[in-house]
């Protein structure tokens, strides 16, 4: 896990500080699983054997703690989508959807989360992160002519959310929905 980042004019963060950051961030993570991303940051903090207060001066509020939860996990999707790029074997296409499988599979662990990852502005790391990620195989299925020239990565993203979402809250399977909606945005269906 994580520290979270100090700057040139901080003091490097005290041994129990940095052990509540952790107890924090642990309860959070599992908190996250078992409730979503609504859970009760009183509770989070209970459990972290914490005040409300150490809460709030580690995460100042409820989406400063989801990106610090989810920040471990973002770069792994960030590393998966370029595995994907760099494996030229596989043609554009079907690395974008291996990749937006993923994307989808992971938004849908943590009831909540997919809804959280479309406030670009409060989840900025986040955000960016993902972005650069799906940009890195929405490009070259642009470049192969195999992805609608049109369709934007923010569109891919947005859509590929919004199939987590929906598959959260009801009994839809993610792999059809995706099959259907990438059946629009690719120039040939897959």
């Amino acid at each position: 896990m994580a520290a979270p980042q100090q700057s040139e004019r901080t003091r490097p963060m005290r041994a129990d500080a940095r052990r509540n950051y952790g107890r924090l961030l642990d309860e959070a993570r599992t908190a996250f699983a078992e409730a979503g991303t609504e859970a009760s940051l009183e509770e989070i903090a209970r459990r972290a054997g914490v005040g409300i207060g150490t809460l709030y001066r580690h995460f100042p509020d409820r989406y400063a703690l989801v990106e610090a939860v989810f920040t471990a996990e973002i770069t792994e999707l960030r590393d998966r989508a370029e595995q994907l790029a760099a494996d030229v074997s596989a043609p554009p296409a079907d690395r974008l959807t291996r990749w937006l499988r993923s994307y989808i599979q992971y938004a849908r662990t943590y009831g909540g989360l997919s809804g959280a990852l479309l406030d670009h502005g409060r989840m900025a790391f986040c955000h960016e992160t993902l972005t650069d990620a799906a940009e890195a195989l929405v490009a070259p299925a642009h470049r192969a002519g195999s992805l609608r020239a049109e369709v934007t990565v923010r569109e891919v993203l947005t859509l590929a959310t919004a199939i987590a979402w929906t598959t959260e809250k009801l009994p839809h399977d993610p792999d059809r929905l995706l099959e259907l909606v990438l059946n629009g945005l690719f120039t040939t269906p897959g």
